[in-house]
């Protein structure tokens, strides 16, 4: 019976596995339908995303992978070269390289850290508290102006995120002698001061533009192509002569030495063309360390500072008088007895001189000579002289900061028109005095000053504002300035006949004019026979011991050193044999 049971429980297992196996097979059938589907489906995204890339969105991801991996970088250039008439340089520059790291990819060890800090001259904390405070950026510099030796270095570190670039970095071979003049750049090779920013428009290069490859840590890998070619900036050739402009300041550096004044002035022009051959004050700065560029030294004080001229002005009260025809040289002034009393307040000479000869008048500076003869005059005469020669007015020569002056109108107030006469009441540069002298000089044609050398001196322009009558007597009477019994005689060079002008004036202070404070100057003109150089020398608060403050004193020397060595330095020949 057990038997039995067993044969007939297989013989029903046996009947339903035959009834399962059409299910079964439906089952696999679809099972294997539906991933089929599935394959087919996913193939079919995968192939549609890939037209899309590939074919739609082609110039939106080309777009987008050049964003990450090209740039278009600057091909920095040289900035053109300043010289002096000579062809010295002036100021060039010079190739440096700037560091520079994208922060989200710079990451060095302590070792390498450390030695790029030594290379940079600074710490590893300092470099690491910017990087963080520029984490976000992708452009940070480091350190720019660095020669290319430690460059190098900086470049064999290879560190990651970390580049370099080249840079164009001024620099000024001449120093503190014409730092005024020439003026200074910043960091990124623009003009801010001097004939820097003066010509910058022709100095200025044009930088060139590259499209590069970099890689993912911003370094450049490949230069794909010139977008634009650089070119350099112009030269620019100035009118002064460096080595009168070096002896100059190294004269004026003495006297400020000797005298103990706050600053010294010279500008010297060529009669013949109006050429600036020196134009230099002390003391100055070094234009090469940027932290020297900034604060009064920077100052080009012969443009830039207004001055009342004091008894440098009497050569053209008398220029005034000359033009009238009612003086000659040889018309008397009684200056007796040394003073003079005009509406209410008192004209006065250092010493009582008697009757002087007008020429006796300015070889001797007389305040009440010369106020009596401008006196005489309708105070028009004055004004007229003073406007035709420029002074009070602007020169033009497109130096930043460059001063106009001022002029007053008329005056009505006789004792106002008498201190005119003998250089108060109005405001000049020191240029605008020795343009006028010059003026004088060259028979009464004034030339344009010109800060840049000229090439063909017979196509200089001119303007007859002097009779040459007036000009030549008017000469000839500041040659007696420089004789033995003239306020000048310290000025006078062996071998040169010298006409001059000496003048000391006071500051202008909180309580008015300051007893205690001075400005001596000295405007001459060598030689006479025929006139070169026109030369101014100012010197600023000399000391007050022994009455050391007069332009004849301070001034006048000065005019003789460096007059002195330019007429060898030019081959000027002798007229006072």
């Amino acid at each position: 019976m057990g038997s039995d049971m067993i044969k007939a429980i297989a013989s029903k297992g046996s009947s339903l596995n035959i009834k399962n196996r059409p299910t079964e097979r439906l089952n696999h059938l679809w099972r294997f339908i539906i991933i089929l589907l599935l394959f087919i489906f996913f193939t079919a995204l995968i192939i549609s995303r890939l037209v899309q890339l590939h074919i739609t969105e082609t110039d939106f991801l080309r777009a987008q992978g050049n964003a990450r991996t090209l740039r278009i970088v600057d091909i920095p250039s040289y900035r053109g070269m300043i010289t002096d008439r000579r062809g010295t340089p002036l100021a060039i520059s010079t190739p440096v390289h700037a560091v520079w790291i994208n922060p989200q990819h710079f990451d060095p060890d302590k070792t390498a850290l450390q030695a790029l800090a030594t290379l940079l001259s600074t710490s590893p904390e300092d470099l690491l508290i910017k990087i963080s405070h520029h984490a976000h950026r992708s452009f940070v510099y480091l350190k720019r102006g660095l020669p290319p030796d430690i460059a190098e270095k900086i470049q064999a570190l290879n560190l990651s995120g970390l580049g370099l670039k080249r840079e164009f970095r001024r620099y000024y071979p001449s120093g503190q002698q014409s730092a005024q003049l020439v003026g200074f750049t910043d960091i990124d090779d623009h003009g801010q001061s001097g004939l820097e920013l003066t010509f910058e428009e022709s100095l200025r290069p044009i930088i060139g533009k590259k499209r590069v490859l970099e890689d993912r840590t911003g370094r450049w890998v490949q230069d794909i192509d010139h977008l634009q070619t650089p070119h350099s900036g112009q030269d620019v050739h100035l009118s002064i002569d460096l080595r009168i402009q070096g002896f100059a300041y190294r004269e004026l550096e003495q006297a400020l030495e000797k005298f103990g004044g706050k600053s010294a002035t010279l500008v010297m022009l060529d009669i013949r063309t109006g050429e600036v051959l020196a134009m230099v004050s002390a003391p100055s700065y070094n234009p090469n360390n940027r932290q020297e560029c900034h604060g009064s030294n920077t100052r080009n004080r012969a443009v830039t500072d207004l001055i009342e001229p004091g008894s440098t002005m009497k050569t053209f009260s008398i220029v005034s008088a000359l033009l009238s025809r009612q003086f000659t040289p040889e018309t008397l002034i009684d200056t007796y007895p040394g003073y003079y009393s005009v509406n209410g307040h008192t004209v006065k000479d250092l010493h009582p001189n008697g009757i002087l000869s007008v020429k006796e008048v300015l070889s001797k500076s007389s305040n009440v000579g010369i106020s009596k003869i401008t006196l005489a005059l309708p105070p028009e005469q004055l004004i007229d002289t003073f406007r035709k020669l420029g002074l009070g007015e602007g020169v033009n020569t497109n130096f930043p900061g460059e001063r106009q002056g001022l002029l007053p109108p008329p005056p009505k107030n006789p004792f106002v028109q008498a201190t005119l006469s003998f250089g108060y009441g109005l405001s000049v540069t020191p240029l605008q005095i020795v343009q006028a002298y010059a003026t004088l000089a060259a028979n009464g044609v004034k030339h344009p000053v010109s800060l840049l050398k000229i090439k063909d001196p017979s196509q200089v322009p001119g303007e007859q504002i002097l009779p040459p009558d007036i000009a030549s007597a008017t000469l000839n009477m500041l040659t007696a300035v420089l004789t033995s019994t003239g306020t000048g005689h310290r000025a006078d060079i062996s071998g040169y006949k010298t006409a001059g002008k000496t003048g000391t004036t006071r500051i202008v202070g909180p309580q008015g004019y300051d007893p205690n404070r001075h400005i001596g100057l000295f405007v001459g003109i060598t030689p006479v026979e025929n006139p070169r150089l026109a030369t101014l020398v100012m010197i600023e608060e000399p000391n007050e011991n022994k009455n050391q403050y007069f332009g004849g004193f301070v001034a006048a020397p000065v005019y003789k050193n460096v007059v002195s060595k330019a007429l060898h330095i030019l081959n000027i020949p002798p007229d006072n044999a």
